[in-house]
């Protein structure tokens, strides 16, 4: 069958199907081709329709069909985006095209990258915190055969057979091995807890009580400020409970103001991304028993240990910024918050052993200070005396040490002075800048890291004293002052 005849027989089958009469007709056109034609009535017309109404129904459904295109061409397009839009969202990249709905989801994207890292930098440091951990209680669990020897001549000490054991100390530590050091650089702390046991007994029968307890009849008094002549030998009074006390710092309000008093006890634990715990000590006994009367939780975060506390309420820097937080401990609330002006922060200029200790504040006869450094400065220590009701700075001193080179550092009687090392056992105070004169001089006072790792140290004005956090145990030292 031909192709014409197959265009006609087709429709004609079609309107047979649909119950239609078409009349079929053939003839010769002019050039003697043969031609079918046939016709079907309408349904619904009694008669054809007008060429100028047909033209006009042609026309409307070429309009129909340029509006469908158009809606189609629209729904294509918003498809493409809706199929960008789903493709970032499960990983590919963000679309150009600047609409507040892709712009919130690119926030949205760099929001989550952000808190990712920050978790990958947690998990990070806790896998390092468990793994010193373990090494600690390995260490721990091999020290209980010489612990219990430990006990033994203590107790033949409390009978007064003080030479054999003197004796054997000295022999037992001519002996002593170094301890295999875990990746913190500490010593082992079990051993070194030991030491600790040791010498706090005998010593507290020796001395009387009025000089071996932590009080302020206890403190050399100079009568006023003078220049640092001698630190005494640590005293520990607490060890930290857990693995977040690696680090720390603990004080007491040089200037206390009710409801506290000059025997109240403030500690903070410093290891972890999100420091706010503060713990409240009516005395020292409440702190020696792990009690805390009360535990503050801060509205922002601190930064490393360079906190203090001053006339009733406690200064720290906020964590990843340059800005004093004045936190009023009686009413728990926020008092100030001012930007340090230029100050590092946040691992830029930190002391030696790290712990982003950039900004460290200090307390001392002349008020409040911050220690710090500047990009201008290029690393070396920046001191600056405070404000403590508004945190304004009031002066600053731009000092020859670089903050990097030393260990750590305090202020007595307006004086800057630095400590060499944080890991050495036998180091000292090995400088000292005077506000007044702007002078820097070279000492040399012998200063002890019994411990292994002194993160803190700051001294305390009305006590005479220095406190210290050395490797989990909280640590204090007597001082002597000569007058100027």
């Amino acid at each position: 069958m031909t192709p014409t005849a197959l265009h006609i027989v087709l429709p004609l089958l079609f309107w047979v199907a649909q119950g239609s009469s078409p009349q079929l007709r053939r003839a010769n056109d002019r050039h003697g081709q043969c031609t079918y034609t046939f016709t079907v009535p309408s349904p619904k017309e009694a008669s054809c329709t007008e060429p100028r109404e047909a033209m006009t129904a042609v026309q409307d459904l070429q309009r129909d069909n340029s509006v469908r295109r158009q809606e189609m061409d629209a729904m294509q397009t918003r498809l493409s985006l809706l199929e960008k839009l789903v493709n970032q969202f499960l990983g590919g990249e963000v679309p150009a095209i600047p609409t507040p709905a892709t712009q919130a989801l690119k926030d949205l994207q760099q929001e989550v990258e952000r808190l990712r890292m920050e978790k990958d930098e947690w998990e990070g440091q806790r896998g390092s915190l468990e793994m010193t951990y373990a090494d600690l209680l390995k260490e721990k669990s091999t020290l209980v055969e010489e612990k219990q020897q430990l006990n033994e001549r203590m107790e033949r000490l409390r009978q007064g057979k003080c030479p054999q054991i003197a004796e054997t100390s000295r022999t037992r530590d001519q002996q002593a091995s170094p301890r295999q050091v875990s990746q913190w650089g500490a010593d082992g702390v079990g051993y070194q807890e030991l030491k600790s046991e040791l010498t706090a007994l005998p010593a507290s029968r020796m001395i009387p009580e009025s000089v071996s307890a932590l009080d302020k009849s206890e403190k050399t008094d100079t009568g006023g400020c003078g220049e640092l002549t001698w630190v005494g030998e640590p005293t520990a009074y607490r060890k930290a409970d857990n693995i977040a006390g690696k680090y720390g710092v603990w004080m007491r309000d040089p200037e206390s103001v009710p409801p506290y008093t000059q025997d109240t006890i403030w500690r903070v634990n410093t290891v972890g991304a999100d420091i706010r715990q503060v713990f409240e000590y009516e005395n020292l006994d409440q702190l020696t028993q792990g009690y805390p009367a009360k535990v503050h939780v801060l509205p922002r975060s601190m930064e490393s240990n360079g906190a203090v506390v001053y006339r009733g309420s406690l200064y720290y820097p906020r964590r990843k910024s340059r800005i004093l937080v004045k936190y009023d401990l009686k009413t728990e609330t926020i008092a100030v918050q001012r930007e340090l002006p230029n100050a590092g922060y946040h691992g830029q200029y930190p002391y030696s052993w790290g712990g982003y200790t950039d900004i460290d504040l200090a307390v001392d006869e002349m008020g409040l200070w911050v220690i710090y450094s500047t990009e201008k400065a290029k690393g070396s220590i920046v001191i600056s005396q405070m404000d403590p009701k508004t945190l304004e700075v009031k002066q600053s001193w731009e000092t020859p040490i670089r903050k990097q080179s030393v260990a750590n550092s305090f202020m007595i009687c307006g004086t800057l002075y630095t400590v060499g090392s944080y890991s050495s056992s036998s180091t000292t105070v090995n400088s000292a800048y005077d506000t007044r004169t702007g002078i820097r001089r070279q000492i040399n006072i012998p200063f002890q890291n019994q411990y292994g790792y002194a993160s803190m140290i700051d001294y305390n004005p009305t006590e005479k004293r220095i406190y210290g956090w050395d490797n989990f145990n909280m640590v204090a030292y007597d001082v002597r002052l000569a007058k100027m």
